[in-house]
């Protein structure tokens, strides 16, 4: 086994206790890559646990750096520094906004954060919109820390802008104006009174969530290409990576993209929708183009599609985005 990469770790010691070492390294052998933790005082046989071991550069850079994040949000210091850098340098600015957050996520008010996130579900469902679209769980608990009570202190609020301002500014000032708060704005206070050593755990804690995603994603993307190898149909995709239906043809569409071969759950999928049927669809597609698929269920099934075809538009909708798979993969210049 070759090591191509080494690093070692440290964590102070406490009441000046000796500093606790730990080592870092990826491995090679046969193109099986391995990224392993040895911490004498850690669990695991000799202090030594896997993080990795697989084939994947980028699922074995994933782990390394989610890993990583851990260690150094548990106090862990590498000798050689710059491992989780991102390409975006990180400047005062960017460093006070996330300290606005942090202070934001930390000090928040449970009841004030509660009050706002039953708006926000009453206000996303009468117009008809994601719950996120309309605020973040992280800006509510920062308005809840801040309780920003006049418009441009809401607007200091980091992500608030004048979209938001113009569409829910006036139902926000609402609900925080019914509370007291201790702080003041503008919040430039909140570097000083952030413990830094909460800060630097926050910031490590956020990394760690960022690859734990990432890593979710990749066994996510594993599973969906095992199930399809064993020909699965797409209602059984859904029951097992447990996806709703919108975000697995996303996820499929992806996999399209990045190169897998799908026609045979393609083929399996559409075998019952006639092929004259099939022929409208692609037609629609070349005259309207690809990037909308509402038009193009319109000019097939007619203006109304959506009211009179019930909950079969669903069914419509995947069909016309596995056509659009063939389609865009052919360029749209042969017949279906």
């Amino acid at each position: 086994m070759q090591v191509v990469f080494l690093n070692t770790f440290e964590k102070p010691g406490g009441e000046d206790g000796p500093a606790r070492e730990a080592q870092l390294s990826i491995c090679e052998q046969n193109g099986v890559w391995s990224v392993i933790w040895t911490d004498a005082d850690g669990p695991g046989e000799g202090g030594q646990s896997t993080w990795y071991e697989g084939g994947s550069w980028e699922e074995m850079m994933t782990a390394f750096r989610h890993g990583i994040a851990v260690q150094m949000g548990e106090g862990f210091s590498p000798l050689i520094d710059g491992m989780l850098e991102e390409r975006r340098s990180v400047n005062a600015g960017t460093a006070q906004y996330a300290m606005i957050q942090c202070y934001g996520e930390i000090y928040g008010n449970a009841e004030l954060f509660n009050a706002l996130r039953d708006w926000r579900r009453a206000k996303a469902a009468s117009i008809k919109k994601s719950a996120y679209l309309v605020a973040t769980n992280r800006m509510l608990w920062m308005i809840s820390a801040y309780v920003p009570l006049q418009p441009e202190e809401l607007m200091q609020i980091p992500g608030w802008g004048e979209a938001k301002q113009a569409a829910y500014g006036a139902d926000v000032l609402a609900i925080t104006g019914a509370f007291e708060r201790e702080t003041s704005f503008p919040l430039d206070w909140v570097a000083d009174k952030l413990d830094p050593k909460v800060y630097t755990k926050w910031v490590f804690k956020q990394k760690e969530n960022k690859y734990k995603t990432q890593l979710d994603r990749q066994q996510e993307k594993r599973d969906l290409l095992r199930a399809i190898a064993e020909g699965k149909s797409i209602e059984e995709l859904q029951a097992e990576i447990e996806l709703p239906r919108r975000d697995l043809m996303e996820r499929l569409e992806k996999l399209d993209l990045d190169g897998y071969d799908l026609e045979p759950l393609i083929e399996k999928e559409l075998a019952s929708m006639p092929a004259s049927e099939q022929q409208l669809v692609w037609d629609a597609l070349q005259s309207m183009g690809d990037r909308y698929l509402r038009p193009v269920l319109h000019q097939v099934y007619g203006e109304d599609a959506e009211q009179s075809k019930g909950k079969a538009v669903d069914l419509l909708y995947d069909r016309l985005r596995l056509i659009r798979l063939r389609y865009r993969r052919s360029g749209g210049n042969r017949v279906s």
